[in-house]
């Protein structure tokens, strides 16, 4: 998705600018470049300066235009709040763009080339408006890209230094079985990367067809020539960097839906790993807690607080994704006539904001990821609170076949009763209660004191955990830089409280 057209604008923090004051997940100066009004007015123009250039190189425009539009398609020549003033006019800001781009040109056009011709000739403001989110899309998920695999490459070294940490795991808010932590990592990496995959492979096509997508005007300045409207546009996606398009699009939208659905998935895989996070460095379950930064995680009433800031932002982000794709997709679906009475409209807004949103949580996941402390003492220490009793999934596939029906009741159905009993007394006694039933109720020849204990150690009982880690880290060798087939111990990297050294 590389290419040549690469361009960002300044922040616009300037007075009365939008500088995410109330959107602190986005607000950074990348995403500002990236994203902001002065980056999608410089797309505008690197389209126009593309197209004037694409026509040159085609005869199609006088020589020595393509430069005069080059020169006056530098940013700094407009005034980004004005032209967002007057797109009223119009209903986008193509329209007033173009006028002030004209007026440049004919002032820088001293030697009279009549480079003014080269300027958006039988293009419409669909062309150059979509082309140009496409390209300010392309530049933000180059750096999006890079962000996940720095993030994908933290949770893989996770997943390695933890494959047997010991943790328990949860479902429907209740302990469930033993697991290792490097698996529950190497999940989340697979959510990322699966996710970034998706994102990498996107293709972010030029746009073209003209005012009702006929190519009509486009017929019209090619006749004669050995050029067509179809190789004119695939000249410009290649001069931007952008994937050509077989035909126009204008309203078939699966480009733009394509885009918000992969962001979404994006956000939705930082939105899991927030969660996580977010609980597990609850205090009372204190697994894991979030690098540490002066200043960050205060509070303004609460001096002792230290608030998981990073996954809160994280979090927040991922919560307005599906809404935001949500719109692409209601716009795409009544995109009416050849150009829509403003569905097209809402598409700009959704976008650019699922664009900032990814790539503002994606600078905060990558922090995470880096500097996550782990603890796997209280890992340890969670995993014993239900003491054997997580085993009994383990416990009665072994043991159940060994009993014989008794009083009408199977073997599974004695276990359970087992466990009933073990459940009326103290949680301090339980452990040694139904080891203690176990034992009494399967004879000694059937199953020896080696193999019950075997059975109520978590560690027996972890399934094909190893296995399913490296296979995700297999499945997408271009975002994991470690090697999984010799994972290292858990233990090595932590000092005595269990903090992550690594």
């Amino acid at each position: 998705m590389s290419g040549p057209a690469s361009f960002a604008g300044s922040s616009g923090f300037g007075r009365g600018a939008d500088v995410g004051l109330l959107s602190p997940v986005s607000a950074s100066p990348l995403v500002a470049a990236l994203t902001g009004d002065s980056a999608v007015l410089a797309a505008i123009l690197a389209v126009e300066s593309g197209w004037a250039a694409v026509l040159e190189r085609a005869g199609l425009a006088p020589a020595g235009s393509a430069a005069v539009v080059a020169s006056a398609t530098k940013a700094g020549r407009y005034d980004v709040a004005d032209i967002a003033h007057r797109a009223q006019g119009g209903g986008n800001p193509v329209i007033p763009l173009l006028a002030d781009l004209r007026k440049h040109v004919q002032a820088l056009d001293t030697a009279n080339v009549g480079a003014e011709k080269a300027v958006h000739a039988s293009l419409t403001s669909q062309d150059v408006l979509d082309t140009a989110l496409m390209l300010l899309a392309r530049n933000t998920v180059e750096a999006l890209l890079a962000d996940l695999k720095s993030t994908t490459t933290a949770l893989a070294a996770l997943a390695e230094q933890h494959a047997d940490t010991l943790c328990v795991g949860r479902s429907l808010t209740q302990h469930s079985l033993p697991l290792t932590f490097g698996l529950r990592a190497v999940q989340w990496f697979h959510g990322v990367a699966a996710a970034g995959q998706q994102l990498a492979e996107l293709k972010l096509p030029v746009q073209f067809g003209g005012a009702a997508g006929t190519l009509a005007a486009g017929s019209a300045l090619t006749t004669g020539t050995s050029s067509d409207p179809f190789t004119l546009a695939d000249a410009l996606a290649k001069h931007l960097g952008l994937a050509t398009a077989p035909v126009p699009w204008h309203t078939n939208r699966l480009a733009i839906t394509s885009l918000g659905n992969a962001l979404a998935s994006v956000l939705d895989a930082f939105g899991k790993i927030a969660a996580d996070v977010l609980f597990l460095s609850r205090p009372e379950v204190a697994e894991l807690a979030e690098p540490r930064a002066a200043g960050r995680g205060v509070s303004s009433a609460m001096p002792q607080k230290q608030n998981p800031v990073l996954s809160v932002l994280v979090r927040a982000a991922a919560l307005q994704a599906p809404q935001l794709a949500a719109q692409l997709h209601a716009a795409a679906a009544n995109f009416n006539d050849e150009r829509p009475d403003g569905a097209w409209h809402t598409e700009w807004p959704a976008l650019r904001e699922l664009l900032r949103l990814a790539l503002g949580a994606a600078g905060h996941v990558r922090e995470l990821a880096d500097g996550l402390q782990v603890f796997p003492d209280a890992m340890r220490r969670n995993l014993n609170l239900a003491g054997p009793l997580l085993l009994a999934e383990g416990v009665g596939a072994a043991v159940g076949p060994l009993l014989e029906d008794k009083d009408g009741r199977t073997g599974k159905q004695q276990l359970q009763d087992l466990v009933d009993q073990t459940l009326q007394v103290p949680a301090g006694e339980q452990a040694g209660t139904y080891r203690r039933l176990l034992r009494d109720a399967v004879p000694n020849g059937q199953l020896t004191d080696l193999r019950l204990d075997e059975l109520l150690d978590p560690a027996s009982y972890l399934g094909q955990a190893g296995e399913i880690s490296r296979r995700i880290l297999t499945a997408f060798p271009d975002f994991a830089s470690t090697d999984f087939a010799s994972p290292a111990k858990s233990q090595t990297n932590t000092d005595a409280n269990g903090a992550n050294r690594g």
